[in-house]
């Protein structure tokens, strides 16, 4: 196809200085997806099993938190790790898109500040999140 030099490039993102703002746009996406289809293939599985009866909600649970020996399975630790950090980056991404659709924090500094507080936030909260429920010991 045959471009007409009259008409200009359309921007592309090698042209755009990355910042912080479009690294929070695109991880708002990436963690809406991964809670709408990981956190419902979850959710899906836990009313399974807990449909199925006290053995097979007995075997999900024990998959998903610690095996039989005590330690903790890698695999689904990392999942709901993931997932609980996508839920805060998702909730702290919208809370901050919500302040932007009042007209406020357009200025640069302060977007920017605002797009790294929401992921300094979210992995806080996960953190937080997380130390509380090795406390209690899983």
């Amino acid at each position: 196809m045959a471009r007409n030099p009259a008409r200009p490039l359309s921007p592309h993102l090698t042209i755009w200085k990355w910042g912080p703002h479009m690294l929070v746009s695109i991880l708002h996406r990436a963690t809406g997806s991964a809670l709408a289809i990981a956190g419902g293939v979850l959710f899906i599985w836990w009313l399974t099993a807990l449909a199925g009866g006290e053995a097979s909600y007995a075997h999900f649970i024990d998959l998903m938190t610690s095996d039989r020996t005590g330690k903790l399975n890698l695999i689904p630790a990392i999942v709901l790790i993931g997932l609980t950090w996508s839920f805060f980056q998702h909730m702290c991404s919208g809370i901050r898109h919500l302040l932007l659709d009042t007209g406020a924090g357009y200025e640069l500094k302060l977007n920017k500040m605002g797009s790294i507080a929401t992921i300094v936030i979210s992995v806080t909260l996960t953190i937080l999140v997380w130390f509380a429920i090795f406390a209690r010991g899983i």
